[in-house]
């Protein structure tokens, strides 16, 4: 899509305002051994809410979220705003930095797990959304850089919801999405290479 067919103010607010749900996905960190390993340097939020989820956000082991690690896990941590991967034979590790939904009535928690796998997503609003954003394009190109689903996507079992990659990196860290859960650009291609269909994923 063009940028020169959204008025600038309604594309201001659709991407000030938009990370999640659509139809159509980071710095990257190598496998962690000890807590989170940001070595970029580059914080997901500088605001106050990141300075007091830093204490939360360190390394959970997977055995009291899942009873085994068949295809990998994933697990959501939403009050941390983290996300984790373990993978099967539990050589991989990864603990991301994401963004959570903006309400708890866009919130859902739940077992789930990854049913498709999407390399360059397009984007549309769900009618939900269509109908509280009329202003909202109807769709979003793949690599445009206002599609609010980044370079990647995992599609989960639940109609809509999504675990993607965002080109706002301001959103990471923060409550921001209608709904799924983004990461870096850098952090869902490691993801998506990691992951499987069928890979488990569990939302808390």
């Amino acid at each position: 899509m063009s940028n020169t067919n959204m008025p600038a103010f309604s594309r201001r607010s659709f991407l000030t305002s938009t990370v999640a749900v659509g139809t159509a996905a980071g710095l990257a960190a190598p496998a962690l051994a000890q807590g989170f390993d940001d070595s970029s340097g580059i914080v997901p939020d500088t605001g106050q809410n990141a300075q007091r989820n830093i204490s939360s956000f360190q390394m959970h082991d997977w055995r009291p979220y899942f009873s085994n690690l068949r295809n990998g896990a994933i697990l959501a941590d939403l009050p941390s705003r983290a996300l984790h991967y373990w993978s099967e034979d539990e050589t991989v590790y990864k603990l991301f930095p994401s963004s959570v939904p903006v309400s708890q009535d866009l919130t859902r928690t739940g077992r789930t797990e990854i049913i498709r796998k999407v390399e360059g997503p397009s984007w549309a609003p769900t009618p939900s959304m269509k109908e509280r954003n009329p202003e909202w394009p109807d769709y979003v190109a793949p690599g445009d850089p206002d599609n609010p689903m980044g370079t990647h996507a995992l599609w989960l079992s639940w109609q809509y919801y999504r675990i993607h990659g965002t080109h706002d990196t301001r959103k990471i860290g923060r409550k921001s999405s209608n709904g799924c859960i983004g990461l870096y650009n850098e952090h869902i291609k490691q993801l998506y290479d990691l992951t499987k269909i069928g890979t488990q994923v569990l939302i808390i």
